[in-house]
């Protein structure tokens, strides 16, 4: 196993376990802001990064 593959497969899960908490986080923030409903803001932060893509898409 070379140098990379190593780094690959350490780091690898920890970019994916990160990305996903980011996206919820953002999901929230901007549900709260655009709702001031403390109820989609949970479920926008479920559904987190679709939540993300649509808003930019489709309300901004």
């Amino acid at each position: 196993m070379t140098i990379i593959e190593r780094r690959f497969s350490y780091v690898g899960p920890a970019i994916i376990k990160y990305g996903i908490s980011y996206g919820a986080v953002v999901a929230m923030i901007i549900s709260y802001t655009a709702n001031k409903s403390i109820l989609w803001m949970l479920i926008h932060g479920w559904l987190s990064w679709l939540y993300v893509l649509y808003f930019a898409l489709f309300k901004a």
